[in-house]
Formats: C-alpha cells, structure tokens, sequence
C-alpha cells in the first residue's frame, strides 16, 4: 500500500474510534429533487458519503423526477413537497405548505444538522426550522447575481439568513455578495469529482473532436459554442463536435437543432443525448469547450480537468472556473458570450498540441483538491464544527 493510502486507511481508523464521542450523527439534506444537475449530483455524492461512514442519512426533496441520480440503499429518501390534494390550492398557500411538510419531517426524524442546497430551498429550511435548536446550513450553488437581488429575495435574504448557522459557497465571488454575518460563518468547498473520472488513460491518437458535456439548457449557451466551432471548422473541416447531455426540456434543444439545420451543419455537429458512460466518451475527444453564460461551480468542467481534457472555458460569474483554471497552465480562459474568443482558444489547442498536452496534464491535478475524499472531509469537519458549537 502507498504511503498516501496508509495514512487514509489510519485517518479512518481514527474518526472510527471518536464515531461514538461525536455530536454529529444525523443529517438530513434538502433540496427540490435529484434529476440530473449540478446540486443534485453533490448531494447525492455526499449524502451516499456519508452513509458510507456510519451517519444517518437523510434527503427530503420537493418531487420525484424521471432521471434522477441514484442514492445508497442506506440513505433515507423522504417526500416533503407537495400532495395531491393541494394541487388546486393558492400560490401561496402551497408555498405555506412546502415550508409545513419541511417542518414535520425536522420535527419527525430530528436531524442535528439540515443542509440546503440552492435558492428556494435555502429559504423553506430556514422558516421550518423556526426557533428551534436545530442548526440549518445553506448553501449558495449559483450566481447571487440575478438570482439572489430581486425585491423579495432582499426581503427574505435580510428576515432568514442570519438564522443560518452556516453556509458553503463555491467561489470567493459567491461569498463576496453577501453581508459579512453570514460570510463570517461560512466556508468555500469546491463540488466533489466522483472517482471514476480520474486516472483515465486519454488515446495516443484522439479523435478529431472537440467535446462538451452538460444539460442543455440556456445559460450554459451551448447555441454560442456551435457558433464558436462552426467557425473553428472552417478552419479545420476534419474536426467535429459532440456534445453530451440530457434536455432540460427549456427550449434550448430545439434552438440548438434549428442552428445546426440552418448552418448544414448535420454532419460535423452532434447532439450525442445523455450519457452514463461519459469517462469512455469524453477521453476520446482532442479538445473540451465549455461555453456557460454563469455558473455555480459546473461539474462538468471539473469532471473533464479530472479526465486530463486540455479545456478551454467562459470566464463566467460568480468565478467557478475562475476557480479551478489558472488561465495558460491548466487551462483557457476566454470572455463569456464571445464566439470569436471561443473558436480561438479551441483553435489554439487544436493547432498546439504539445500546448494542449501540457494544460490537460496540468489539470488532471485536480484530484488533489476535489476528490470525493477530500471535498467530503471538508463538508464533514465543517458540519461538525457546526453541531458541535449549536450543542455547546
């Protein structure tokens, strides 16, 4: 065994032995559901995580939904949203009952710590803790910027988030935007890379492909990435373009198709659906773009540094690739909404290889500070720092 892999077996074996002295035993997340994002991807990493290392575990969503990511059989899912018979009530009343079903889950199992992942969920979580002693952590999982400034997250930002025993952001940006009480209890942990993703061998001969992986959906701009590569193969007509991912069902699928149609560009432009073999797929590829108009922290991106793809980026709010790429050594940074910027960085490590080579090597380092081991036990020494102060 390597030396690094003693000391992971021994660091285990000691929080082991202090299992039964700690504070924290129960946790409970909470979130809309577990379909294919960002959010529901961390969760459902950390709460099978945690699972694994002896914690109850706990996810209330709001609804089921067709694709959702899978859970431990050791973790409790728990539906706190809505019922059929509320289907005909008010807006507000069923706001008002989504806060009450979150109250009667906190008061039926009594988790010692509720961790909410994104914008509505962080404000149910707060309201249904009410006063009690129960601590209630947020977490902020995307721009705050247009998502976060609207009159009435103003008012519910200034009444709830000073109950928050805590929040993990993403990035400095993230934390930057909010009051100096909420940025003094808080901490910033990078999304977690599932495993399979690192280690993987890229081809001596790649294809001719420049690949990307994501939902289809607005802000991630994947209409500008053809647009950026339809340039890209004017340039380079043996090159083509796969991109990877579910529809979000918001139009974007469409918009993508008609551009695709309109330019002819069927046959060097692809729309591969999901996929769940995705560390076979992506590899295969020379180049990895990706084109978000904002982001929180995109998996996506951090999925392909793990893989060793020479990557080139939108510099998008609120900083998550920022974040990560170290813009010339581990990767590209380009301006966000600008194709001509887009088609020239993938030009660039087209036409660069040995370039490409270096970035993709660098990146692939990632594992050193995202890794699922290393992004939990931030999230585990964080909450039980949390529990372990409210229980003082």
């Amino acid at each position: 065994m390597s030396p690094q892999g003693t000391k992971t077996v021994y660091m285990k074996y000691l929080h082991n032995m202090n299992s039964e002295k700690r504070k924290l035993k129960t946790i409970a997340f909470h979130l809309n559901c577990l379909c294919q994002g960002g959010a529901e991807r961390v969760v459902s990493n950390l709460a099978n995580r945690f699972a694994q290392e002896g914690y109850k575990v706990y996810v209330a969503t709001e609804w089921y939904d067709e694709n959702e990511f899978e859970l431990d059989e050791r973790v409790t899912r728990v539906h706190v949203g809505l019922r059929d018979e509320d289907d005909n009530k008010g807006r507000v009343t069923k706001f008002l009952l989504r806060v009450k079903y979150l109250k009667e889950f906190v008061k039926k199992y009594q988790p010692d710590v509720l961790v909410a992942f994104a914008h509505r969920a962080n404000y149910r979580a707060l309201m249904a803790a009410g006063n009690s002693k129960m601590p209630v952590v947020i977490s902020v999982r995307i721009d705050p910027v247009g998502n976060y400034d609207a009159f009435s997250d103003k008012i519910q930002i200034k009444w709830l988030f000073p109950k928050a025993a805590g929040c993990v952001f993403q990035t400095e940006d993230q934390k930057a935007f909010f009051k100096p009480y909420l940025q003094d209890n808080s901490v910033i942990i990078v999304n977690p890379i599932n495993s399979k993703y690192f280690g993987i061998p890229r081809p001596v001969k790649p294809e001719r492909a420049v690949v990307h992986h994501a939902r289809l959906v607005d802000f991630k701009n994947q209409p500008m990435l053809c647009r950026a590569f339809i340039k890209v193969h004017q340039k380079h007509p043996d090159y083509v373009l796969k991109i990877y991912g579910p529809d979000s069902f918001d139009g974007t699928k469409e918009k993508l198709e008609k551009l695709i149609a309109d330019n002819n560009a069927g046959d060097y432009i692809f729309l591969m659906g999901g996929c769940n073999t995705l560390e076979k797929e992506i590899p295969k590829g020379e180049v990895y773009a990706y084109s978000s108009d904002y982001e929180g922290m995109p998996n996506s991106l951090l999925e392909a540094m793990a893989m060793g793809m020479p990557v080139v980026a939108t510099d998008c709010p609120c900083g998550g690739p920022r974040a990560v790429i170290r813009d010339g050594e581990n990767g590209l940074l380009v301006p966000i909404k600008d194709e001509d910027a887009l088609a020239n960085g993938i030009n660039r490590l087209i036409e660069d290889k040995e370039f490409a080579k270096r970035l993709g090597k660098e990146a692939a380092k990632i594992k050193e500070t995202a890794s699922t081991d290393a992004v939990f036990e931030q999230w585990r020494d964080y909450l039980e720092k949390i529990v372990e102060k409210t229980k003082k």
